[in-house]
């Protein structure tokens, strides 16, 4: 190749991640999904240049399009590596403090997870002093299709996304109420979207029920999520919406701590601290 078409090469190459930063920039600026038209007002930018860029970020999990098909937020690769910046000391004690005011406010196991390469990452989790409980550890990994922060988190995609994200049917069964495939699964999903809140009954363990709610960013989009376990032979998954109302305390005390910088975190851990 000769100098020239190499240069050629390299500018272009610039160009289009120049390109694709400034749509990424646009977007998690703004106060909300965008629409394509919004999009390429914003970037001064052809439409079907803007289109190809939207669909290369989609593909590669840093753009998602909402469920309406018609506006743009980030996605969950993107999500992933911004909580990962934040995830400094300070605030993963205010994080964890959160959910210990959870637990002794409802009495039962609290977590904090996070969408990643198509699982449910556990971030944080704080255990119920009951001797009946389950086990899980920060680091644990959880399938989406039967738990619920795993409806949550699809719950804010569309049918496309949440089947690429679901891999081939069917989906991996757990125990007898494990939903496989996914028209069924779809139908909880609405559910969910109607009411804001994950549910797992015994799906993916034997005697144990689960709601999750979602830690929202300023935009509107899902960053976390707070979820609860307990067994199902001490509680129902009626009972447990009786403790959304402190999940939710937890969501809003991490999603406030996301709009401050880990310098003004860190300055409010210590004063706390102080306190």
């Amino acid at each position: 190749m000769s100098p020239s078409a190499e240069t050629s090469t390299s500018t272009s190459t610039e160009s289009i991640a120049l390109r694709a930063f400034a749509l990424l920039e646009s977007i998690v600026e703004s106060s909300g999904p965008m629409s394509l038209d919004a999009l390429t007002s914003a970037l001064h930018l052809p439409k079907p240049t803007v289109y190809r860029i939207l669909h290369l970020m989609m593909n590669a999990g840093l753009v998602r399009r909402e469920v309406d098909g018609k506006r743009y937020t980030i996605g969950p690769r993107l999500t992933s590596f911004a909580v990962n910046l934040w995830r400094s000391d300070a605030l993963r004690v205010q994080w964890h403090r959160a959910l210990q005011d959870a637990v002794d406010e409802i009495g039962e196991s609290c977590n904090l997870t996070l969408l990643e390469n198509n699982q449910v990452l556990y971030l944080d989790r704080v255990e119920t002093a009951h001797p009946l409980r389950l086990h899980l550890e920060a680091g644990t990994r959880v399938p989406l299709h039967c738990t619920a922060s795993g409806k949550l988190f699809l719950s804010r995609m569309t049918d496309e996304e949440a089947r690429r994200a679901l891999g081939p049917e069917p989906y991996e069964r757990f125990t007898a109420k494990t939903i496989t495939a996914f028209a069924p699964l779809a139908a909880e999903l609405a559910k969910v979207r109607k009411t804001g809140i994950g549910t797992h009954d015994s799906e993916r363990f034997d005697d144990s029920v689960a709601i999750a709610v979602p830690v929202l960013a300023s935009d509107g989009s899902i960053v976390m999520a707070v979820a609860m376990h307990a067994p199902s032979s001490r509680a129902s998954l009626k009972t447990c919406m009786g403790y959304v109302g402190a999940l939710q305390r937890a969501a809003g005390a991490i999603a406030g701590t996301l709009g401050r910088p880990p310098a003004a975190a860190k300055k409010t851990s210590r004063s706390a601290a102080r306190g």
